[in-house]
């Protein structure tokens, strides 16, 4: 389940996702640097609505417990498309739960904001996003070769798309 992101969920976000510098430095096209929560500049932190992005806490549906992240992000309502990005806490992957994600991001995406295709980047070797990806429906379009520099090498990066009339709705 996807709810808006509060406060509290700030600092356990910080820690078990951006503390994971390996993990985090794959997942984002800017280079990691350490920034303490406290600090105000933390990339989980709470702000307004933006047009471009949809940020969001990833919750368990029984208890409510912070599973992750999830994001709508370069919202081109002109061309009206966007992308998704998903991080989840280390105790919660392998669950299934990525998948739920992703499909709750498409029904925003497609039913709330109207949008016409989702696009999701990842590193090629990341098979956990590749397959929640591929659950909802989206299709490997191809890869990006070498477009990724993460800890000192080169990587993949594999490019998956959706478009509203493929979606299922979720019930695919």
């Amino acid at each position: 389940m996807l709810r808006a992101r509060v406060e509290s969920d700030v600092a356990v976000l910080h820690e078990e996702l951006y503390g994971d510098v390996e993990t985090r430095a794959g997942a984002d096209s800017r280079a990691w640097r350490p920034v303490p929560v406290e600090s105000g500049q933390s990339p989980y932190r709470v702000e307004g609505p933006v047009e471009d992005a949809a940020v969001f806490s990833v919750v368990e549906r029984a208890g409510g417990e912070l599973v992750g992240e999830a994001v709508v992000w370069g919202i081109d309502q002109h061309n009206r498309v966007a992308h998704l990005g998903l991080a989840l806490r280390p105790a919660f992957r392998g669950r299934g739960l990525g998948a739920d994600a992703v499909r709750v991001m498409c029904r925003y995406g497609f039913e709330v904001r109207g949008l016409q295709r989702l696009q999701v980047e990842t590193l090629a070797r990341n098979a956990a996003m590749i397959a929640a990806a591929e659950r909802s429906g989206f299709v490997r379009e191809g890869v990006l070769r070498r477009s990724a520099w993460v800890l000192g090498r080169f990587e993949d990066e594999a490019v998956l798309g959706l478009l509203a009339a493929e979606w299922s709705g979720g019930r695919g």
